[in-house]
């Protein structure tokens, strides 16, 4: 009962309270490894004119140049763009191939709520009324990484109306300042700031 309650107070939705995760994330790892971020070998006219990748809508919204598969995002950006593993808005989160992921998954922060949660916008992830190569806007990721690094996170999953249970690996995150740019320094308050000062984000990523 105890679970539960918290589970109401935190509602991690797309921004907002979303009634289907006022109950905790139920165990849907198969789902997710078989649906979310799943690539679609469909020639691209059998996909449909209004089918978007992942790729070009972070391009989009983030404005950084890089062009190619997700999973290659990564290598693409060093000595091109700034790099790290602390979420930005409008840094791009680049995800490795996992599961029936092979060819990555980038998405764009939208907003960074606290030091585990985090809000992106990004295309093709879940099947939207059934179809995938949609658009969803300010959804949650939550960071699992048990150093709070941001190299786990688990995903807002739209059928299922919650955050997936599986940890998709992520690369880090590419800001959209060219390499070599002078970045404003980390303050002392938001180093001390991490896993232990956030306790909700602890509950939710499973560590109490």
């Amino acid at each position: 009962m105890k679970g539960y309650r918290i589970a109401i107070m935190l509602g991690l939705a797309a921004g907002t309270i979303s009634p289907a995760a006022s109950c905790p994330a139920v165990a849907r790892s198969a789902i997710d490894d078989a649906l979310a971020g799943m690539d679609d070998d469909r020639p691209t006219a059998a996909k449909g004119p209004d089918y978007l990748e992942c790729v070009p809508y972070a391009r989009q919204l983030s404005g950084i140049q890089i062009f190619g598969d997700a999973h290659t995002w990564w290598n693409q950006a060093k000595g091109r763009y700034v790099t790290g593993h602390a979420p930005k808005i409008g840094a791009v989160m680049a995800m490795e191939p996992y599961a029936n992921s092979q060819l990555g998954h980038v998405a764009t922060v939208s907003k960074v709520v606290d030091s585990r949660t985090i809000l992106v916008s990004h295309a093709n992830w879940s099947p939207i009324e059934g179809q995938r190569g949609r658009i969803e806007k300010n959804v949650t990721v939550l960071d699992v990484s048990p150093a709070n690094d941001w190299s786990q996170v688990r995903v807002w999953y739209a059928p299922i109306h919650n955050l997936g249970n599986t940890r998709w690996p992520v690369s880090g995150f590419i800001y959209n300042s060219k390499a070599g740019a002078i970045t404003k320094p980390e303050t002392a308050k938001a180093k001390k700031k991490g896993r232990r000062s956030d306790p909700i984000g602890d509950i939710i990523a499973g560590y109490y």
